[in-house]
C-alpha cells in the first residue's frame, strides 16, 4: 500500500521532496495544502509532474467521509472510511464558542468496557498518525475551515472508538502533528486524551512535554465494581490510577478530569457519589458525568435527568468541582462504536464495507 504523507512532520516531508530532486520550499507548500485536506490533483502550485509523481507514491487524503448523520440538536455523526476498508468514526459537536471534535485512535478496541459498542468485535488495528488526523482534516473541510484562524474546528478529544494510549506511539506522534504550527496548530490545551487508565503509559506520556487535557474513565469509587464495568480494572487499582493522576499534575500543572458514565443501578447510588468525594475531595481534579447512551447488546440502561442532576448534586454538595454533560446524538446513535458497527450489520460484513457507504 502506498505511504500516507501525512505521517510525516515538515522537515521530514523535505527529506522526502528533496530527495525526489525538488527544491524545499515545496515542502512546505505540500504540507499545507495536506493540511488543508486537498488532493494532489488540487495542489495546483506544484508542476504536473510533481503531482503526478506524488500521486504514483503516496496518499495525500487517507480519511474520507462516507456518511453524515445530523442530529436534532445539531450533533453530526461521521462514518469515516479508511483505505484497507475499514470503518471509523467522529462525532462534531457545535457550542457557542466553537466546534470540537471526537476522533477514534484504534478500529475496535480491546478494553471491552460494559457500557461501550467499541470493543464488541475486539481490536482490529491501530490508526496510524496520519489517519486520526485525516479526521479532523476531512470534517474541518466539510465544515468550510482552513488553516489558522479560519479552522472550524478548534478543540479535539480522543474519546471516539480504542485507547489512545494503547495505541501509544502513533497518538503521541499525532499529537505533535496537530500542533505544528504549520500544519492545523491546535493547541495541546485544547485537546483532550481519555484514558481507561493505563498506569505504566500515563506516567510515560507526563514525560512528553504535551500538557493536554487528561481524562481518566472511572466509572466508580470502588475496585471491585469498576472492575466488573471495565475489565482492565483488574490490572490497575484506582489507588494507582490516582497516583500516575498526581504525578501528570505535577509534571504538567494541568488539573486530570474524570469520566463518569451513570448506569442506572450499578454506581448511580448515595454510596457511589459518598465513594467518590471521599475519593476525590481536595485533589486538583474535575468530575465529568455523563448519562449513558445505552447500546442494545450490553443491556445496560440509563436513570432520567432527574436522577443524574441528583447525583451531581451530592457531589457538588460534597466539595467537588463536576458537571453533567448534555446529551448529544442521542438519534444518531452517538456512543462510541455504535454507528460504525450498525453500518457494517447492514452491510453485512467489515471486508470493503466503506465502499458500500454512499
Amino acid at each position: 500500500m502506498k505511504d500516507k504523507l501525512l505521517n510525516y512532520s515538515l522537515s521530514e516531508l523535505k527529506d522526502i521532496i528533496t530527495e525526489a530532486g525538488e527544491k524545499p520550499f515545496r515542502a512546505g507548500q505540500i504540507y499545507k495544502a495536506l493540511n488543508s485536506g486537498l488532493e494532489f490533483s488540487e495542489m495546483t502550485e506544484l508542476s504536473k509532474p510533481l503531482r503526478e509523481l506524488l500521486q504514483e507514491k503516496y496518499i495525500a487524503q487517507p480519511v474520507k467521509i462516507v456518511k453524515t448523520y445530523v442530529s436534532k440538536d445539531g450533533t453530526e455523526k461521521y462514518l469515516f472510511g479508511l483505505f484497507d476498508g475499514n470503518l471509523i468514526e467522529g462525532v462534531l459537536m457545535k457550542y457557542k464558542y466553537g466546534y470540537t471534535l471526537c476522533v477514534s485512535t484504534q478500529v475496535g478496541c480491546r478494553m471491552n468496557c460494559a457500557f461501550c459498542a467499541s470493543g464488541l468485535s475486539g481490536l482490529i488495528r491501530n490508526l496510524e498518525p496520519s489517519e486520526i488526523l485525516g479526521e479532523i482534516i476531512a470534517v474541518n473541510r466539510a465544515q468550510g475551515g482552513g488553516l489558522g484562524e479560519k479552522r472550524k474546528v478548534i478543540n479535539v478529544v480522543l474519546m471516539g472508538s480504542g485507547e489512545p494510549l494503547d495505541n501509544y506511539d502513533n497518538t503521541v506522534k499525532f499529537l505533535r502533528l496537530l500542533s505544528d504550527a504549520d500544519g492545523l496548530n491546535i493547541s495541546p490545551r485544547n485537546v483532550s486524551l481519555s484514558t481507561s487508565g493505563l498506569v505504566p503509559q500515563m506516567y510515560k506520556f507526563a514525560e512528553e512535554n504535551i500538557s493536554v487535557n487528561l481524562t481518566v474513565s472511572l466509572h466508580s469509587p470502588f475496585d471491585e465494581e469498576r472492575q466488573k464495568i471495565m475489565p482492565i480494572a483488574k490490572r490497575y487499582k484506582i489507588s494507582e490510577i490516582l497516583a500516575a493522576c498526581e504525578n501528570y499534575f505535577d509534571k504538567t500543572g494541568r488539573r486530570y478530569i474524570f469520566e463518569y458514565v451513570l448506569i442506572k443501578g450499578e454506581n448511580d447510588t448515595p454510596r457511589h457519589a459518598e465513594g467518590l468525594i471521599r475519593l476525590l475531595k481536595g485533589k486538583p481534579c474535575h468530575v465529568n458525568l455523563i448519562r449513558l447512551n445505552a447500546v442494545k447488546e450490553k443491556g445496560l440502561t440509563a436513570g432520567t435527568e432527574k436522577e443524574a442532576y441528583r447525583f451531581l448534586g451530592a457531589l457538588e454538595k460534597g466539595g467537588l468541582s463536576a458537571t453533567l454533560r448534555r446529551k448529544m446524538g442521542e438519534d444518531v446513535e452517538g456512543a462510541c462504536g455504535q454507528l460504525r458497527r450498525r453500518f457494517i450489520e447492514e452491510t453485512k460484513g467489515t471486508e470493503n464495507a466503506a465502499e458500500n457507504a454512499e
